[in-house]
């Protein structure tokens, strides 16, 4: 090809470029909001509400959560956590793609080396050629040689892989981020729940303790003819109840541990701390902050909306897969056809240039059925986004319904458990007095000890459903 020739051919690329971006193929609009209310439904109202809309969810969580020992599990578990750690590989690859999207816009190039020889027929036409001007009845050939590939990104399809990549790996940080504060989550909850069977388990000593006492004054008074044998056995039943109860919760205790030491990334072993349930102390007030603020905080409604991101991308890079590539080739190196001068400056030199455009026509469709799935998984996409935001907001206004509830639960049964250990006291003494029979006895023992335990239950999900807010509004992560 002569310059004047390759003028023109550049010159029309040019143009033909020129054109074609003038043309490019249109951007995908996305309206993927979904409508929010101004406020949670069962959210407190108090003039700190009005105040407060990013909440608890900008709250770290050595401010959010005050035990010390609490503290010092998380921070064993978020960096010690299997899952927690797989994530942060995830992040590694999605790193690593993207930062091979972020190369696509430059040519590829290729270092050819090739020796060969060919032995034709005798007969044939080439046979004799090479016999009657060669001399030989082989031809080699030796070429080595530097090739290079460039499409021009005109309808931005390696644009929308870049942007895709990019999604993908905020994705991944998200997904990380969801893990994270989730694992925050299940290892308060284990650890309120660890709390409340120890609790419960001194409980249930203190009942037996109890019990032991009453089964010994009607056992005197069964000596002496006072009592009854019903009365007796009644007595032995009630601290029998109060005893099973006591391996019950050592077992639950052991296997919390259990689960909490494998949060920790750790084999199972127990978990020692100086605190109790009745020092955890629970906050008066508690602010979710405003629905808006789960756009930004929560990473599963993060992701959802990563994914939308990533199916526009794949919209207009199917649809530029519709329309021409232009593609630009060059070689050039050294050949020859015996091994000697090979490399013979600058006879042995050789040079090609070259430029495409490319149009599809017909392709069974293949490029038509890509675009129109990828359309449809952008709408799906956008679905599970919407779907993704009325998810938090519901599990925001649960936690706040379970929180409000659980108040009201915790003072009745405080009051009851207070009114119940009085009428405890009352029996014993009106029983000794004479003025009770055991029976009287035996059942303000018995309500007693299961109010407490109910006390206990109740903080332990009180507790539980502080831990879930916390989650549910995006903290936890930070």
């Amino acid at each position: 090809m002569n310059t004047f020739s390759i003028n023109i051919f550049f010159s029309f690329c040019l143009a033909a470029s020129l054109f074609i971006t003038s043309c490019r193929a249109p951007q995908e609009g996305v309206q993927a909001g979904a409508a929010l209310p101004e406020s949670y439904r069962n959210a407190p109202l108090s003039s700190v509400d009005t105040i407060d809309t990013a909440g608890i969810a900008y709250l770290p969580r050595t401010d959010y959560f005050s035990d010390s020992t609490l503290l010092a599990l998380l921070d064993t578990a978020i960096a010690r956590n299997n899952d927690l750690q797989l994530a942060v590989k995830n992040i590694e690859v999605a790193n690593q793609l993207l930062a091979q999207a972020k190369l696509a816009y430059l040519p590829s190039v290729a270092l050819v080396a090739v020796g060969s020889t060919t032995r034709p027929s005798n007969n044939s036409l080439n046979g004799l050629s090479l016999n009657q001007f060669l001399g030989n009845r082989h031809i080699e050939d030796y070429n080595a040689a530097v090739s290079f590939s460039w499409e021009l990104d005109i309808w931005g399809k390696i644009r929308n892989q870049k942007a895709a990549a990019l999604a993908s790996y905020l994705q991944t940080e998200e997904a990380k981020k969801a893990i994270e504060t989730q694992l925050v989550t299940n290892v308060a909850y284990a650890y309120y729940n660890l709390l409340a069977l120890r609790a419960q388990l001194a409980i249930a000593q203190r009942s037996l303790t109890l019990n032991d006492t009453t089964l010994n004054l009607i056992k005197l008074q069964y000596e002496v003819g006072e009592a009854t044998l019903l009365a007796l056995e009644q007595a032995e039943a009630q601290r029998l109840s109060a005893a099973t109860l006591i391996p019950l919760y050592e077992q639950e205790i052991n296997i919390q541990e259990n689960a909490l030491s494998i949060l920790m990334g750790r084999v199972p072993e127990a978990v020692s701390s100086g605190a109790h349930l009745a020092d955890i102390a629970i906050p008066d007030h508690i602010s979710a902050g405003i629905p808006s603020v789960l756009l930004s905080r929560r990473p599963d409604v993060r992701s959802a909306e990563l994914g939308v991101r990533i199916a526009d991308a794949y919209v207009r890079q199917a649809r530029a897969s519709m329309y021409p590539s232009l593609t630009i080739t060059a070689q050039g190196g050294v050949n020859s056809f015996t091994a000697s001068n090979w490399f013979t400056m600058p006879a042995s030199l050789f040079g090609s240039v070259a430029g495409g455009l490319t149009q599809p026509i017909f392709q069974n469709r293949r490029l038509k059925t890509a675009y129109e799935v990828s359309r449809i998984e952008r709408e799906k996409s956008v679905i599970q986004f919407r779907q993704s935001m009325l998810v938090a907001v519901g599990e925001v206004a649960d936690a706040l319904i379970k929180i409000e509830k659980l108040k009201a639960r915790s003072i009745l049964t405080a009051e009851k458990v207070v009114r119940l250990r009085n009428a405890v006291n009352n029996a014993n003494v009106l029983y000794t007095n004479g003025a009770a029979n055991y029976l009287e006895v035996i059942t303000a023992q018995n309500n007693m000890l299961q109010s407490e335990l109910e006390l206990a239950d109740v903080k332990r999900l009180h507790l539980g459903a502080l831990a879930d807010l916390y989650r549910a509004v995006g903290g936890g992560w930070q």
